[in-house]
Formats: structure tokens, sequence, C-alpha cells
């Protein structure tokens, strides 16, 4: 049956046999209202309307397919969830786009009067339930509460951001900077510490604040324009105390959005609030934006994000490993640290799966399980591999001089890692034998033979050896 929902009494009338229905669904409308605040739902969500009930499955229409695809991505995961607390029953919300004849959408004049489940009153809501900083609900993206300053690693890369970030959590309105001008590459922690920033101001401050990416901004603009209330959009904008947009970049060639982003700027620096940005890259290097904003941009303290080393993300995989209460052993977090460098959301994802496939199936993490859950990842990664590569891998990984690859020496703490160099070159590269031989010293081809002999023999031999020729391969093989 397709519900229809009009702005008067009479679609109650019409409602008769699912009068529960609606009453939830004013009610999810009443939540929704309430946190993210008058202008954004009258934007966005006023134009839903209830549609056909099938199983478990209710479906929501929208006039058009614009409507519909912003609405999927920036609230889709939140109707389902008030859904499923309205109607336990109902699993799945599906968005469509509204056909002549399927029903109106419900104004909420009087949404007040329907109580929002589980929404405490002014009069509950304590210092538990309150934070001390305002947080603009009609302005804010949700903070994610996985994204604090405790669960950010450090390291040499990211410290001075770090530091940065904190001053202006625990300080915004005398840091002695303005904006602080975050950049780095893509999974690096940039949105991490905005919302870690957003968090401490939450918990400590007592200022308003605002976070939300450019592109929302750019949204938020144009609909102000299409709603005739650009008036009221700069002023909730120009009223806080501290104003995130992450992001910028999306912003390169929306020059209308850009002036207003300008102004914006302008007027909350005038007035002594504080600005945070994040960007792909620095200000100097962003072309498509407008000269007077990029030099407004670099004014304030611009701090570099650095590609991670191989130290901080053990140490990020080592946290999170730790988090998750699944024992992942050394050689495993070696081995993603290896393989995964320019990325840390991807190399949080990948032993987020790998966590998951350890509580799923009961099994322990190991490297063979690794590679074969994470084969796809994995395979994004492979490279061709150079006889060179293994001799600096194998060197560093023994703690030897490069040099003694190719030396006479016969110590067996250099015999023995360079037998496994050329073990590996035989095993990983389409080298001959000889060919392999001349990049050790100039060695014969017997050499070479003797030694993926021997370094097979200890491998049958002795379980440790052969796990750190095993990992050597594992984090070098294409």
């Amino acid at each position: 049956m397709t519900i229809g929902v009009d702005d008067d009494e009479s679609a109650f009338s019409r409602l008769e046999d699912n009068k529960g229905l609606a009453e939830s669904w004013l009610r999810i409308c009443g939540r929704l209202k309430g946190e993210v605040g008058e202008v954004e739902y009258r934007t966005w969500l006023t134009q839903i309307a209830l549609g056909p009930i099938d199983g478990d499955e209710i479906t929501l229409l929208l006039p058009t397919r614009f409507l519909r695809d912003w609405v999927r991505s920036q609230y889709g995961d939140r109707l389902s969830e008030l859904w499923h607390n309205e109607v336990p029953a109902l699993r799945r919300v599906e968005l469509q786009v509204a056909r002549p004849g399927d029903p109106a959408p419900l104004q909420l004049a009087e949404v007040a009067a329907v109580p929002a489940q589980n929404a405490p009153s002014s009069e509950d809501a304590g210092p538990a339930n309150r934070p001390v900083a305002e947080v603009r609900s009609d302005l804010v993206t949700a903070l994610d509460s996985r994204f604090t300053f405790d669960t950010f690693v450090v390291g040499k890369p990211n410290e001075f951001a770090y530091a940065c970030a904190r001053r202006v959590a625990e300080k915004p309105s005398s840091v002695g900077f303005n904006p602080l001008f975050l950049y780095g590459g893509v999974g690096l922690g940039k949105t991490h510490l905005m919302h870690a920033i957003g968090a401490e101001l939450v918990k400590n401050g007592n200022v308003s604040v605002a976070y939300m990416s450019a592109e929302k901004f750019m949204y938020r603009f144009i609909a102000a324009i299409r709603s005739q209330s650009t008036i009221e959009f700069k002023e909730q904008l120009r009223s806080v105390d501290v104003l995130m947009i992450d992001d910028l970049q999306f912003l390169i060639g929306k020059d209308n959005t850009q002036e207003e982003f300008f102004h914006t700027f302008n007027a909350l620096v005038d007035a002594g609030r504080q600005i945070v940005v994040s960007a792909d890259k620095s200000p100097s290097d962003l072309s498509g934006l407008e000269d007077r904003l990029r030099t407004r941009l670099g004014c304030g303290m611009v701090a570099d994000i650095h590609a991670t080393t191989f130290e901080l993300r053990i140490s990020i995989l080592e946290a999170k490993a730790a988090a998750s209460g699944v024992v992942v052993p050394a050689k495993v977090l070696e081995f993603l640290a290896h393989k995964i460098t320019s990325n840390v959301r991807e190399l949080e994802g990948a032993l987020n799966r790998l966590i998951a496939h350890a509580n799923l199936f009961g099994r322990p993490v190991t490297l063979e399980a690794t590679q074969d859950v994470l084969h796809d990842i994995l395979k994004a990664h492979d490279r061709r591999v150079t006889i060179e590569e293994i001799q600096k891998k194998v060197a560093e990984h023994w703690n030897i001089r490069l040099t003694d690859m190719s030396s006479a020496r016969r110590a067996r703490n250099v015999a023995r890692p360079r037998q496994v160099a050329m073990y590996l070159a035989k095993q990983l590269t389409s080298r001959s034998l000889p060919e392999i031989g001349r990049k050790f010293g100039n060695r014969d081809h017997t050499t070479v033979m003797h030694a993926v002999n021997r370094v097979t023999e200890l491998m049958e031999r002795d379980a440790a050896f052969a796990e750190d020729v095993e990992l050597m391969r594992r984090m070098l093989e294409s």
C-alpha cells in the first residue's frame, strides 16, 4: 500500500489503517529537523514523501534524481537507523524518484507536537548528555567519535600538524595564527585532525563550532540562493567561533562559491574567530583558486602532513591491533607496513579486514592468511622487483651494508644474508643465474646455485629462518 502524506489533517484520514506508521514518520522527521537544523531540513528533507511498504522494506520518495542522490549520500544511513529504531521489523529504507500520482510530502508545521523517541528533554539534558561547547547542528557534519587526539598516532611526518591542531583545540581564541591550513595526500590524517579539534572543543570549550566539507559548503550556498535565504546563510556561518572546512580543493572552478567563502573568511578573521581548512595541496599549489583567497589562506599557519614512514605505519598498526583485541603477529604488521605505504586509511582498512576475517572464522592471523584475505589490495600495490631492491631490503633486514652484497667477505653474518638475496633474486625475478651472479660482485653462476640450494635446505630445517625468508619474499614479490 502507498501511504500519502499531506500537509493537513486530511492525510491522517487516508492513513487510518497505518496511523502508527505515519506517526513514526513524523517522529523521524522531528528528530532529523532537530539534528540538522531548520535551514538544512527545509532545503533537503521536507520534500521526502512516505512511499510503499513491501515486507521489511519501506520506500521514501523524492521529486528529482539530484535530491534522491544527495539525500541518499548525506542522510541515507541516518534514515535507516531512525526507521529501524521506530519500527524494528523494517530492515531496509529505499530512496526513489517519485512518479506522477505519488504522494506529496508532509510539511512539519507542528512537528514539535509529536515527541521524538529517545530524545531527552531540556530538563534531562545534564552535563553528561549536553556538550559545553555548542555545535551548530544546522551547520555541522556529524563528527566521527573515532577520530580524536587520543586515537591519532603521532610520528615525525605529522607531529607539527598535530601540535598546531592541539593548539587550536585548546585555545581557539588566542592561537596566534589564523587560519590553520592542513594539507597532505589522501588518507594521511587531515580529516582525523579536524574531527579531533571539533571533539576537543565540544568537550572542553564554551564556543560554537561548525564543521563541513567544501562540497557541503557549496551545496548549502546553492540551496540558500534557491530558497532566497542567502542572508540567513551568511549570518549563520559568520556567527560561529570556529569554522572548519575540509577538502577545500573541491572549490576549484566554483567561482561564486569561492567568492562567498572569501567574504566569510574575511568576516570571521576580522571578528577574531578561528578558521581551520584542509586540502590536498598547499595554498600556493592550489591552482584554480582565486589569488586573493590563496594569499589569505597562506597568511596563517600552513602545516604539511608528510607521507608516512615505516616506523609510523608500524605504530598505527600496533595501536589498531591492540584496540581490536585480536592477536596480530609482528611479522604480519611488518608485512602490511612494507606493502601499503601511501595511504593510512587503506592500511587501516586492510588490518580491519584481517581482524574481521579472524573474528568471523575463528582463525589466527598468519602471513599466509594475510596474503589470501588481502589479495586484491596487495595486487594493487604489486610492482616489478629488481635485484637491487632485493639486495637493499635484505641488507636492511639483516643489518649489513649494501656493499657487502658484492664484497668478497665470507663472514657468516654477511654470507648468509647474501645467499638469501641470491635465493630471492632467483625466486622473484626472471634473471638467469649468470646475470644474478654478476649483480653480486661478478660471482659465478655455480655460486648462485649453491646459495639457492643452501637457503632451501636451511628453510626446511629452521622454522624461524624460513619465516624470515618468507617475510622478505612476501614484502618483495610482485
